[in-house]
């Protein structure tokens, strides 16, 4: 990578092969927003929004489901589709967009938006969404003070319209979301690396002292 002068329409570090501006557009350019109802019951593992873990089954995230008895108004999302949990907390004041990886599919509350992308490298927007840039569009567009069912009063309307600077290339969209999952998956090395030697040494404590 490679330093650049700041300015308003490039960040300051790049890859070295590229130098073109980049776009500003809004959501809906390069999305559609996903409204498919489990009226079929084609599914039957209601997910939450993690900022930690991502889209997550109810039951392994609260040991427990508190999704609604009746599942057939939830969406159905499916494998690589996006979601935004107004929710607010701490360190995410804007809640949080996230990915659904873990499974082919699932079910969402309709309290949550749920989109499917086009025409923009999926990595990079995981990448993008979990950066702060995006805050400042839904500090503009929610009702302050306004909650509903603990979320921030964020129109979806509004939610569509929100500002994204992007690379005008595919392949430098690609480089970046590949790059910093690289550095996502050195973090979980290491997270796990600690944890094994954090229970290795309680094992030694327990067997090394009388």
């Amino acid at each position: 990578m490679q330093l650049f002068t700041s300015s308003s329409s490039s960040p300051r570090l790049r890859f070295h092969t590229f130098t073109d501006k980049w776009n500003e557009i809004t959501l809906k350019d390069i999305s559609t927003r996903v409204t498919r109802k489990n009226k079929n019951n084609e599914a039957d593992n209601p997910l939450t929004i993690s900022a930690q873990f991502g889209m997550i089954d109810q039951m392994e995230f609260f040991n427990k489901s508190v999704a609604s008895k009746d599942l057939s108004n939830y969406y159905l999302i499916k494998n690589g589709e996006f979601a935004y949990n107004k929710s607010y907390s701490s360190g995410y004041e804007v809640g949080v967009i996230k990915r659904l990886d873990r499974y082919n599919q699932g079910l969402l509350s309709p309290l949550y938006i749920v989109f499917k992308i086009h025409n923009i490298d999926s990595e990079f927007l995981v990448q993008y969404y979990d950066s702060t840039h995006w805050y400042k569009e839904i500090y503009n567009i929610s009702a302050e003070g306004a909650r509903n069912h603990g979320m921030l009063n964020v129109p979806v309307n509004g939610f569509f319209n929100t500002i994204l600077y992007v690379p005008s290339s595919l392949e430098e969209q690609q480089k970046i979301g590949r790059f910093l999952k690289e550095v996502d998956d050195l973090i979980s090395s290491y997270n796990r690396s600690l944890e094994y030697h954090k229970d290795l040494k309680q094992a030694l404590l327990q067997r090394m002292f009388v």
